[in-house]
């Protein structure tokens, strides 16, 4: 595109030399016939006259010239240049429609993986869309990408719908007063398993553990959720809010980061200046209580409290369930999906088993609790108490939540 902007550049010239020597040409030959009918002297004449017939070998010449290089220009436009842009156009979106087809299709093998050893087949069948895209074979490759992730749905499901909850679990609708419980909770939309641990903010502080000193970016450090909690003393202990695993191709640049108001146990504030998660709901734990924000910009960076968790969503605010779904295609499929909430001065934390984020809430309602966020879940669930892992262990984690005796 630069050469033919050059040419163009060179026509305007010609044209411009064209005219101006025309129009020089025109004036003499005007002042020729004046010469000639003043009876001017014949070698004036016969100078003009040659003057003449140079100015037009001139002009012909560059009219030749100008001609050669609108061809040219022509010719340059017909060329494969534009052509072979042209199609690195058509590949460059190739490219981007399969690459995020395939950053969708793996994250949703990892969380199949989470909760399934049988994904051998699946494994393969990626590593062939993989060779697929090496070869430029797009069409291909879209149509075996779609394909799995039918198949990946279709496991997933038959997961889902093989769950059974152990006959040996107690019905039991309401939260427990305290201490550790695992219970089945019968809801309008169904029966769920549910491993829930109960702690009075009286003599039980909660806070949050990190692995990075204040807010990371990219190749943020990570730690076991065991690790959180033993190093802070804590009897128990669930992981934290969404955060970008390094395993997942979308997360490159950004590997085990979160964006979300957090406080930790240092009393340090992490994405304090993030404005664009300003509406994220938050919990702040302070003395005997909790206190449950629609967004963190409602919470300033009050550091005399014991710990500020901003997650998504909403699960319950004053005993009513806040969240009915939305456009997250991950919120609506089942899984292991951890949470925080309180009932008075009471704290719970746990792991509520093959549900989506809307069942939680209704099973978390059911159960009298008054408000409640959910946490990450997946890959990332992990719930530890009474010196195990009733959920998890999970992926290593950027944070966790502890509780701690006072």
């Amino acid at each position: 595109m630069t050469f033919i902007m050059k040419n163009k550049e060179k026509i305007r010239l010609i044209i411009f030399s064209s005219i101006y020597f025309l129009t020089i040409a025109i004036l003499l030959s005007t002042n020729y016939y004046f010469f000639k009918s003043s009876n001017t002297s014949i070698k004036q004449i016969n100078t003009l006259s040659a003057k003449e017939i140079v100015l037009k070998k001139d002009l012909n010449h560059l009219t030749t010239k100008f001609s050669e290089t609108e061809k040219a220009l022509i010719d340059l436009q017909n060329q494969d240049q534009l052509k072979i842009n042209q199609n690195l156009t058509e590949e460059i979106k190739n490219i981007n429609t399969t690459y995020n087809s395939s950053v969708k299709t793996y994250e949703n093998l990892l969380d199949l993986k989470s909760i399934s050893k049988k994904t051998e087949n699946f494994d393969k069948t990626f590593a062939e869309i993989l060779s697929l895209l090496s070869e430029k074979n797009y069409i291909s490759a879209s149509a075996l990408l779609a394909q799995l992730d039918k198949d990946i749905k279709t496991e997933s499901d038959k997961i889902s719908s093989s769950f059974v909850i152990p006959q040996n679990v107690k019905a039991v609708d309401a939260a427990p007063g305290s201490g550790y419980s695992q219970q089945k909770v019968t809801t309008d939309v169904g029966d769920f398993l549910v491993d829930v641990l109960a702690a009075d903010l009286n003599s039980t502080r909660v806070m949050v553990d990190t692995a990075s000193d204040s807010t990371c970016g990219n190749d943020c450090p990570v730690l076991s959720l065991s690790t959180f909690i033993s190093r802070s003393g804590g009897f128990a202990g669930i992981n934290g809010p969404y955060f970008c695993p390094a395993s997942y191709p979308a997360c490159s640049g950004k590997k085990n980061s979160f964006d979300t108001l957090l406080m930790n146990k240092n009393k340090v504030y992490f994405n304090s200046d993030n404005n664009i998660y300003s509406n994220v709901p938050a919990v702040i734990f302070t003395g005997n209580s909790a206190r449950f924000v629609g967004a963190s910009s409602q919470w300033g960076r009050d550091t005399g409290v014991d710990a500020v968790i901003a997650s998504q969503p909403m699960l319950l605010s004053g005993g009513n369930v806040t969240f009915s779904g939305d456009s997250e295609s991950k919120r609506a499929s089942k899984g292991n999906r951890s949470f925080i909430g309180n009932k008075g001065n009471t704290v719970y934390i746990g792991v509520v088993h093959n549900a989506s984020v809307y069942d939680v809430a209704q099973v978390l309602k059911k159960m009298g609790l008054e408000n409640a966020l959910n946490l990450d879940s997946g890959g990332s669930t992990a719930f530890y108490t009474n010196g195990h892992f009733v959920a998890g262990p999970g992926r290593d984690l950027p944070f966790g939540i502890v509780l701690v005796h006072k």
